[in-house]
């Protein structure tokens, strides 16, 4: 697959809305009941948990997979990246989603310290883009792009920022007006991830803003107030463009230049810092089991002639499972040597690990 830009699947954002819809248990009944599809030699259940964020590309993979192999049960869930993060370190789950990576540095109450604390070692694997959407109401016609020193001064605690025209006070077209800020909840990876890449903290926000575990909501709020902002995952932007505008933000490599997280810039990665790996982690003794041994590997294999020709655009040579159900659930494919890099992590630890 050559890095060029790319779109989406036209029925992704259904699929999406779909997935993000169902409770964990629906979803894991939609990922544990295929009855149709091909036999093989393969049986057995495989569990996941993990983000809510990233469950519908795992969704999709693993039905897919399950297709391929209808003697296995995968249930997929949504707890939550830490909630799922407790299960997996306890030896619970087999697979874990995640849309941050996992917090080992040593603290004791780290989840690489749970790990180690249960014997638990794991392979971390970048399995999907996505970006990280600012929006505002569609009556906003002058806050087209942001720079990164003012998307700071916004969402930094203590902000001293009340209104638009506290951001660029010598703007007369900027109005005197409250700003009405949402985002996502500090329980969310997504909340993580957009905290340390814009203030320089984890967890370092204002307190004062609308926060939800749903970006639907947000996209609600900002939808509902022409003098609103918010921040979420870009698939969302996609579902929603009739009632959202997309900022364009500074690059944190390119200063000076602004980029929108079309599906191209995310793929691309030329939308930083607000571009982001998600991330499925397997443990390594699961690995010995042939049933998740396979399904580890399907994700990194290209698709067959059952796999939807719509989703590969022109210029790709090849596509992976994994790259086809990113499309798939409205997140974005690994380049080439990102997938490169994760098949041969992959590929080092399976070739240890005996089956």
């Amino acid at each position: 697959m050559g890095n060029r830009p790319v779109g989406s699947p036209d029925d992704a954002p259904t699929r999406r809305r779909f997935m993000l819809g169902a409770t964990g248990g629906a979803v894991a009944a939609l990922a544990g009941c295929l009855v149709r599809g091909h036999e093989s030699d393969l049986e057995g259940e495989i569990r996941v948990d993990g983000s809510n964020t990233v469950l519908p590309h795992s969704a999709v993979v693993s039905e897919e997979f399950q297709w391929r192999n209808n003697r296995v049960i995968i249930p997929v869930r949504g707890s939550g990246t830490g909630a799922g993060f407790q299960r997996f370190c306890t030896g619970e789950t087999h697979v874990q989603n995640a849309s941050r990576r996992i917090v080992d540095e040593g603290g004791a109450d780290d989840e690489g310290t749970i790990c180690a604390d249960n014997g638990i070692e794991w392979v971390e694997l970048e399995t999907a883009l996505d970006g990280i959407a600012v929006f505002v109401n569609p009556e906003n016609d002058w806050c087209e792009q942001l720079t990164l020193e003012e998307l700071e001064a916004i969402w930094e605690p203590g902000s001293e920022i009340k209104t638009w025209r506290d951001i660029r006070p010598d703007d007369p077209d900027w109005p005197d007006e409250e700003i009405d800020l949402y985002g996502r909840d500090p329980a969310s990876g997504t909340f993580d991830f957009f905290t340390e890449a814009i203030v320089g903290e984890v967890g370092a926000i204002r307190s004062d803003y609308s926060a939800s575990a749903d970006t639907n909501v947000i996209v609600r709020g900002v939808r509902g107030s022409e003098h609103g902002l918010g921040f979420g995952g870009a698939g969302y932007y996609e579902e929603n463009e009739a009632g959202l505008e997309l900022v364009a933000i500074e690059s944190d490599e390119e200063p000076g230049e602004f980029y929108e997280p079309t599906a191209a810039n995310i793929e691309l990665e030329v939308y930083t810092p607000l571009t982001r790996p998600l991330y499925t982690y397997f443990r390594r003794d699961a690995l010995a089991d042939e049933v998740v041994r396979a399904f580890a590997e399907f994700y990194f294999q290209e698709i067959d002639d059952e796999g939807r020709r719509a989703d590969i655009v022109d210029g790709d040579e090849s596509l992976t499972w994994t790259q086809w159900a990113a499309r798939r659930a409205s997140f974005y494919g690994l380049g080439d040597e990102r997938l490169a890099q994760n098949k041969a992590r992959l590929d080092d630890v399976l070739a240890e690990v005996e089956p």
